[in-house]
């Protein structure tokens, strides 16, 4: 059973949980897969449903699916969503910069002792005693054994080293073990194993490239910023807000990030920590709010790097947040006239050139930089 997203007739969720817990049905496997069932608010618009009914035709013709796209564009949740409808176990992996194969297919550990006393003949004691080494199997292997559906995100913050063990897994559906287990030299990958993997190519800090030959085996499907309607099903679903409430809270987020004037783009995310703050505290979507203003400044501004920029430039950039708060969260309640003045001074500059414009403002630090110049010659000549 499926209903309408609130306010979005396009929009359908889930009602079923997607919460991961421990999988306890089978005690070999506790603590090491979790069980997932779609989310209560998992919001499918038709751009998402298509993606996901792209990604579930590759997997189920066994080809490894990579999800790649900027952060908080949603590929985690996609990758658990799209795990969820094939209805197996998830091994979830997140890739690290100390990751090595063993920490993916496992080692052996510690040993195993066996004493055997013999006193069949009793005038004959005979005493054996051997030593061997324990194997454990980490997670890679175990969803190779078990048919499991690996989830790895951001597998290319793992060395590529780490990750040439996946090569074998992917084309020629065997795992190869670095260390032999027993008499077990290799792992013939279960029928039911499929391979997620998600990456962020805009990052670059402690990131790795991937090797092409592990590339070349996935379907790699990118995954961008949604389109407003699909952001506002989203932000109203995890708020629980109406879509009209959080529709200045979107336009707000979605017009700074159209601006350019960060370091850390803004994203979906950042609507939904604004629009969850106005639900717990019962604010107004309203310039008229002083709280909700000050929520607004405290996610959006620190997307600039403090270090790369001025005071002066700082303080441009405050404007030009207060502006575009104006533009978008004011007219929203009644009797709310004066915005400007409100806010106080400081926006009231920005606030007439959004008059002015009726669009998104846009600071061109070129111009401000060469009018600075300008005016410091002005006074050196005349001084």
């Amino acid at each position: 059973m499926c209903g309408a997203a609130r306010g979005h007739p396009r929009a359908v969720m889930e009602k079923d949980p997607m919460m991961p817990t421990a999988l306890r049905s089978e005690s070999h496997l506790a603590g090491t897969t979790i069980a997932v069932r779609p989310s209560t608010n998992f919001v499918k618009t038709p751009a998402i449903q298509n993606l996901a009914n792209r990604s579930l035709g590759y997997l189920r013709e066994g080809f490894p699916v990579h999800f790649r796209g900027p952060a908080g564009s949603g590929k985690t949740t996609l990758a658990f969503h799209v795990a969820a409808q094939l209805g197996r176990p998830v091994v979830f992996l997140i890739g690290d910069e100390e990751m090595t194969t063993s920490n993916l297919v496992g080692g052996q550990y510690g040993y195993q002792y066996r004493k055997v006393v013999d006193r069949y003949v009793h005038t004959v004691l005979k005493y054996e005693e051997g030593a061997t080494r324990s194997w454990s199997d980490h997670r890679l292997t175990t969803a190779c054994r078990e048919g499991c559906t690996l989830v790895y995100d951001e597998f290319t913050r793992s060395r590529a080293e780490a990750n040439n063990v996946l090569l074998g897994v992917l084309e020629e559906r065997i795992l190869v073990l670095p260390v032999p287990n027993q008499n077990e030299s290799y792992i013939k990958v279960h029928p039911e194993f499929r391979a997620i993997f998600t990456s962020n190519p805009q990052e670059y800090s402690g990131v790795h490239d991937a090797q092409d030959a592990l590339s070349d085996r996935m379907i790699m499907l990118d995954v961008d910023y949604f389109d407003r309607d699909t952001e506002l099903a989203i932000a109203a679903s995890r708020s629980r807000l109406s879509e009209s409430s959080v529709a200045p809270i979107v336009d707000l987020v979605r017009g700074y990030r159209a601006s350019g004037e960060y370091d850390q783009a803004p994203t979906l995310r950042t609507s939904i920590m604004i629009a969850r703050m106005v639900s717990a505290q019962k604010l107004r979507t309203s310039t008229a709010e002083p709280r909700f203003v000050q929520i607004c400044m405290d996610l959006l501004g620190p997307r600039t790097a403090f270090s790369s920029r001025s005071a002066d430039q700082r303080q441009q950039q405050s404007k030009m947040l207060m502006s575009l708060i104006a533009h978008h969260c004011s007219g929203r309640e009644a009797g709310d006239e004066g915005t400007a003045e409100r806010l106080g001074p400081e926006a009231e500059p920005a606030a007439a050139m959004n008059q002015q414009s009726g669009s998104h403002v846009r600071i061109n630090r070129m111009q401000a930089k060469e009018a600075r110049r300008r005016g410091d010659g002005t006074r050196q000549g005349t001084s």
